[in-house]
């Protein structure tokens, strides 16, 4: 039997990962140059500056977050984007927001509008959620900590979207104000949270 030529394994890799990166085809000893050809016989689609998908590849409405995480691998999908995400906000952001560790390298610009939030220690690692978007894997803050990150991060998002996020959570999650608690503490926000809770209580 044939070995499949390298423009065959480049497609098949691109059809397990959903979206591929330049730099993936390193481990398979594959020239970068093969992208190129490949994207002028119609064969990928460069979606943006550095990240190639099949034409036919289905696109969901996070799109752009399994395109944001492929780019930013270390990056949590957090905050606007998160609250997006758990259908806990009517925003829709223009910017994709990361949590990103503070000494983490900040990615190079390309095409993805990304917002990066610096976290570090349990405020970075707790809540973590690992969906699959599109073959990409995404991480993204759990509901509860999103909106203890909304409190923490009220200044540059606006009080006004972290208490639609705290009505909507609790409408949506009414079983889970316990988690909510928990993170408020390792977001150091249950004082400024605590008036908020008891007066939808």
């Amino acid at each position: 039997m044939p070995k499949p030529s390298k423009s065959n394994k480049v497609l098949n890799i691109v059809r397990k990962s959903g979206i591929l990166r330049p730099r993936d085809l390193t481990a398979h000893s594959i020239p970068r140059t093969y992208l190129q050809r490949l994207e002028e016989q119609g064969l990928l689609v460069k979606e943006t500056r550095g990240l190639y998908q099949l034409p036919d590849a289905k696109v969901t409405e996070n799109h752009s977050l399994a395109e944001a995480c492929k780019r930013v691998p270390r990056g949590v999908v957090c905050l606007l984007s998160a609250l997006q995400y758990h259908k806990l906000t009517t925003q829709a952001p223009s910017e994709i927001w990361l949590a990103l560790d503070r000494k983490a390298r900040a990615p190079r610009e390309g095409g993805l509008p990304l917002r990066l939030v610096r976290m570090s220690g349990k405020a970075l690692t707790e809540g973590v959620e690992e969906r699959l978007i599109e073959g990409v894997s995404v991480k993204v803050y759990k509901p509860a900590k999103t909106v203890a990150d909304c409190f923490k991060y009220r200044n540059k998002i606006g009080l006004d979207v972290a208490l639609e996020a705290l009505r909507d959570y609790r409408q949506k999650h009414r079983n889970g104000m316990d988690e909510l608690y928990k993170f408020a503490k390792i977001c150091r926000v249950e004082r400024v949270m605590r008036p908020y809770l008891e007066a939808l209580a």
